[in-house]
């Protein structure tokens, strides 16, 4: 059995031109499992943001300069917030005022710590702070989803497919409800960009958007994951941590891939969503929350509900609406819309002059069955941009090859089980890959595990 080693935590910055300040911050964080990364004046943070991915910043407000207004900090701050939307900042200042807070906060700061710090609070609010910022990084991340429903400048999906019409209006229907709903459709389908649009569309769309995972979550952090927990309720629980329903309290938390929630855990879920109450781990404190929940899967819920692996009840409180996306192949219309979408994008991201699709390559486009979806069409492209040295792509920029290729008489699969059809599918993408599974499951919007998984059920077999 191959064991995967966690990743490596990113270091934290500490800007301050005081060095014991520095150390002292450096050893307080040592002592909680984070590396620290100091520097001791405005230009070093500059360089050290441009070269490093740091997991958070503490950041003085005062330096050699001017050491009481507060306007480098202030000027840093805004500085490493260009440099780094995403990156949770924690402004540090012996000479604290309500009006510097406030600039500090309205310039992108997470929080503001006065100097001497309470050691319990700084590394509470960096939890906190740790914790909204991957909760905005991932809602960052579903932009590049994004792009491939929303068109130029434009409030509507890309959306010109009969299939795609019941969907959105369904969309427009829901969203201004509080009803729960139930995304489904296969890897790739832009269910989370459904999810975030529902969101927007809602009476909820100026409070929070938390998303999570349910795969990612350990089985043992499921409760503090969801509910959080207080200080000393399991080892190294140092200080109080807010859980992803409190976080959402008011607004909407996205379920992700919820088939993946274990059974022992389930029940615990299904509680805070009929009653809207929870405790957090090592509490006796009842919590209450009103929380929207929008949840996404690419399983058969109710063949996971007939097997045993997934409770009834909890169903039922998932889908008071339910979502069904339709694949890629079945939206022939959206498909070179889309791709011409994704190429105006591409060529900005990459700073590449204006390029086309050639006619050759429109047809392909069209031809693919697109087993990997949206999430397969932006690789495409992506590539396709990076490869091409001329203003025109090519067919053979996209390599397109291999069996996934829709014949007349069998975009709809006839009447293929759905055992056969995924097989067809995946035995395609393995040979485009030339049998290697990590890059197979990359272009059908899969990880490796759950690819492999799928090759076992149907008796495929790939290389490492």
């Amino acid at each position: 059995m191959m064991v995967t080693m966690p990743a490596k935590p990113a270091p934290i910055l500490v800007v301050d031109d005081q060095r014991d300040v520095c150390d002292a911050l450096r050893l307080l964080l040592k002592s909680e499992g984070y590396e620290a990364v100091s520097v001791h004046a405005p230009g070093d943070a500059v360089e050290a943001v441009t070269a490093t991915q740091f997991a958070a910043a503490f950041i003085d407000l005062n330096y050699s300069r001017d050491t009481t207004s507060g306007g480098e900090g202030l000027m840093l701050l805004s500085q490493v917030k260009q440099l780094d939307a995403d990156l949770p900042v924690i402004v540090m200042t012996a000479w604290g005022t309500v009006e510097l807070a406030v600039a500090a906060l309205r310039s992108g700061a997470g929080d503001f710590i006065e100097k001497p710090w309470n050691n319990v609070r700084l590394i509470s609010v960096l939890h906190n702070q740790m914790l909204l910022g991957a909760t905005t990084r991932q809602a960052r991340r579903l932009g590049a989803e994004n792009v491939l429903l929303r068109s130029e400048g434009a409030d509507d999906f890309i959306a010109h497919s009969d299939s795609m019409r019941p969907v959105l209006a369904l969309i427009e229907r829901v969203a201004p409800s509080a009803a729960n709903v139930l995304i489904l459709g296969e890897n790739g389908t832009g269910k989370s960009v459904i999810a975030s649009r529902i969101h927007a569309l809602s009476p909820q769309r100026d409070r929070s958007f938390v998303i999570v995972n349910m795969g990612s979550i350990a089985d043992g952090l499921f409760e503090a994951e969801m509910f959080g927990s207080v200080r000393g309720a399991y080892t190294d629980a140092k200080t109080d941590r807010i859980g992803r329903f409190e976080l959402a309290d008011g607004g909407t938390l996205f379920l992700d891939e919820v088939a993946n929630l274990p059974l022992l855990q389930q029940p615990k879920l299904l509680r805070v969503l009929e009653e809207g109450e929870f405790e957090r781990v090592g509490s006796s404190r009842t919590l209450r929350c009103g929380v929207r929940v929008i949840s996404a899967t690419n399983a058969d819920l109710g063949a996971e509900v007939a097997a045993g692996r997934f409770r009834k009840d909890l169903l039922y409180r998932l889908n008071t609406v339910e979502i069904q996306l339709p694949p890629l192949r079945h939206r022939q219309a959206d498909i070179l819309p889309l791709a011409k979408d994704l190429l105006k994008r591409f060529v900005r991201r990459y700073l590449h002059g204006p390029m086309q699709l050639a006619p050759q390559a429109e047809q392909a486009l069209c031809e693919y069955a697109w087993p990997g979806n949206l999430r397969e069409l932006a690789h495409v492209i992506e590539r396709a941009v990076l490869m091409s040295q001329g203003d025109t792509i090519q067919r053979d920029h996209l390599h397109l090859v291999g069996s996934s290729i829709i014949e007349p008489a069998q975009g709809h699969y006839g009447a293929r089980t759905l055992a056969e059809v995924e097989r067809t599918v995946i035995r395609a993408a393995l040979e485009r890959c030339d049998g290697n599974i990590q890059r197979a499951a990359g272009q059908l919007g899969l990880s490796r595990a759950s690819l492999y998984r799928r090759l076992l059920k149907l008796g495929l077999r790939g290389e490492d």
